[in-house]
């Protein structure tokens, strides 16, 4: 019988292995100390699961600007893999590959960020030990990856603060800050498939990492192999010097009470919240962390809330829905038939890690209806600044100094809200952290070096006075932000948040439905669709590159019966937002045609998909829009972009036919 590299060259030279991915065995099988990848590339060799093997090893898995994502359990699962399964069924080993979760990545990934932040910390001569604080969700392997991660800091001299159990990611931001640490990491691949986990970094504002310290710590993520560390110092005589361990601290609750206390400063009509004690709410935090924070604080506001039961218990496997993504109508059928039953006025629903929001709302009719992100966003832009105004905080001299953030692909309503009001909107690229990058700058504005430890209020009247205030960020892929205190996407914020519009539509004697009608009618009506074409596997990922390239290099000249008259290249032209800071650099096209339609295209940085952004809008002709001219407007734009989207599919099948 053929040795195992052996038969790796034969399927090589016929063709049923990458060349990359062939190399990529062979290093691992050379270096592996045990002979627990030898067995499962054995297993899969032995039965010829060719594309399995490539789909593994095709690549190393590349630590992005936002961490690392990826399969921790393989399509197919070998004997060694499965081992003893846990009482949930899970594998007892995650699967084998350079390009997957598993041990073997997220050692490599914290030792390159240990070695950036000591090399840091250097630069700024700062004293002491590095700190680092760990968080982890609900996933399969999330726990296991966590601590691996701590372990690995306190043997290369760093400190390590890990939660007691699951807490969401923007818990772990605010922990970054609360705890003056030099990073953060949380393990979780957030809204994903089951199978999926992943592994994000923050730096010490409490925002993911953006330039210069993505590249930096990319860099170092790179160099460092299996056997790789933090290098140790040289003494004076030229002996070595290993790094002390670092210590090992479980967090206590000190953190949630903090975080909370936070969090119910966004309520900005607490005498409201109390006089509607009739609004009904069902939650669920789709078996994820949000209830550990969104359950107490709904108890502390006094809020009637229901949850449903059969989600409200940790489980990777999230088994009562196709995928715990709170955009997915399917996501929240079991909170929508406990509303049903209890005549609840709002669903909310939050995913693993709890940095997305999604909701149904009850319409006069009395069914329930699921509200997009583009609209959710929009509700809680219009409330927060029409509130902040109502109180005074917010006036015409000291308009121009608030603020809303959004992407590029998230509905123009918000930018049309905030100009009314006299504010500005400023627009990033995808991805909190370029939120979180803005709100830095706000922060340093203000001149003060113990901002994060000044209370609510106090940074409030320091930004007014010297930055700028951050009234409300959000995104269309159900994200959401209220305050600076958290430097990424909030859902336990979100969820406060978004009870206090529901409050203030019942207080009105408005479903939140009827709200947002008279929200559009205000400002135009916005209508968004998001569609994505999915490309799984090496030769998913070819596929999605050469879709990229032919729009870069041949843009359609027209799309359905409309000419392109304007493409903006973020990767090719130099683009700046309001504030004059200048757009980092992405794959990402948006064609403006001649009907005023919009659509943006870029891949996915979390998921194996290229992404279709689609806009159209009906402004006021005499100053708003009567509800008949809604009612046509609604007709007329939802048609016009499922059409739109019909050409784009068969034109992106036409390129890759090409």
């Amino acid at each position: 019988m053929p040795s195992l590299l052996e038969q790796i060259d034969r399927a090589l030279s016929d063709g049923k292995l990458r060349a990359d991915a062939a190399e990529n065995i062979r290093q691992m099988l050379s270096s592996e100390e045990n002979n627990f990848a030898t067995r499962v590339i054995g297993e899969l060799s032995q039965t010829n699961e060719w594309e399995e093997l490539n789909d593994r090893f095709y690549k190393t898995l590349a630590f992005g600007t936002g961490g690392l994502r990826g399969r921790t359990i393989g399509k197919i699962v070998t004997a060694s893999e499965r081992g003893t399964p846990t009482a949930l069924g899970r594998p007892q080993f995650p699967c084998v590959g350079t390009n997957a979760m598993n041990y073997f990545n997220v050692a490599r990934a914290t030792r390159g960020l240990l070695i950036y932040i000591q090399k840091w910390r250097s630069r700024q001569r700062m004293a002491g030990r590095p700190k680092i604080v760990i968080a982890h969700d609900t996933r399969h392997f999330s726990q296991e990856f966590a601590r691996l991660a701590a372990e690995t800091a306190s043997a290369n001299g760093c400190d390590a603060v890990v939660f007691d159990g699951p807490r969401s990611t923007p818990e772990l931001s605010f922990a970054v800050r609360y705890l003056n640490a030099d990073a953060g990491i949380v393990i979780t691949a957030s809204h994903n498939p089951p199978h999926d986990n992943g592994y994000k970094v923050y730096f010490s504002d409490g925002a993911q990492v953006v330039e210069p310290h993505a590249s930096g710590i990319i860099a170092e993520v790179d160099k460092t192999g299996e056997t790789g560390s933090v290098p140790s110092q040289k003494s004076r005589d030229d002996t070595e010097v290993v790094p002390a361990k670092g210590e090992i601290v479980t967090a206590d609750d000190e953190i949630d009470r903090a975080y909370m206390g936070r969090l119910e400063t966004l309520i900005l009509n607490r005498g409201l919240m109390g006089r509607t004690r009739d609004l009904k709410i069902v939650y669920t935090p789709i078996h994820g962390t949000g209830g550990i924070i969104v359950k107490p604080m709904l108890r502390k506001l006094g809020l009637n809330f229901s949850v449903v039961s059969e989600q409200d218990k940790f489980d990777g496997r999230f088994p009562t829905v196709k995928s715990p993504n709170p955009e997915n109508a399917e996501a929240l059928n079991l909170g929508i038939s406990l509303a049903q039953k209890e005549n609840a006025d709002l669903v909310i629903a939050t995913d693993p890690d709890c940095d997305r929001l999604g909701v149904a709302v009850r319409t006069s009719s009395g069914e329930m209806k699921l509200l997009s992100g583009n609209q959710i966003g929009s509700l809680l832009a219009w409330y927060r600044a029409k509130t902040f105004f109502d109180l005074g905080i917010l006036n015409k001299e000291n308009a121009s100094r608030g603020v809303i953030i959004k992407t590029f692909v998230t509905t123009d309503l918000q930018k049309a809200i905030a100009e009314k009001f006299g504010l500005r909107c400023v627009e990033t690229l995808t991805g909190f952290k370029y939120n979180g990058a803005k709100l830095k700058k706000y922060e340093e504005l203000t001149g003060m070096p113990n901002y994060r430890e000044l209370p609510e209020e106090e940074t409030r009247r320091l930004r007014l006075e010297k930055s700028s205030f951050y009234i409300f960020g959000g995104e269309e892929s159900y994200g959401y932000s209220g305050a600076d205190f958290v430097r990424d996407k909030d859902a336990n914020a979100a969820v406060i948040m978004f009870c206090e519009v529901a409050a203030y539509a019942k207080s009105r004697g408005l479903r939140l439905n009827e709200l947002l009608d008279g929200v559009f009618c205000e400002f135009g009506y916005f209508e968004e669709k998001n569609h994505s074409l999915y490309f799984e596997g090496a030769d998913g990922a070819e596929k999605i590159r050469r879709l990229l390239i032919s729009y870069d290099e041949n843009p359609p000249r027209q799309m359905l019966d409309s000419a392109v008259t304007r493409v903006q290249n973020f990767e090719k032209q130099t683009i700046r937002d309001v504030d004059g800071d200048e757009i980092p650099k992405e794959k990402m096209l948006i064609f403006e045609l001649a009907d005023k339609t919009r659509i943006a295209v870029r891949g996915s940085g979390t998921e194996p998909k290229i992404k279709y952004y689609l806009f159209g809008a009906r402004l006021p002709k005499n100053g708003k829009l009567s509800r008949e001219e809604l009612a046509h407007a609604k007709n007329e734009i939802g048609n016009r972009l499922n059409a739109l989207w019909n050409w784009l599919e068969e034109d992106a099948n036409q390129r890759l036919a090409k």
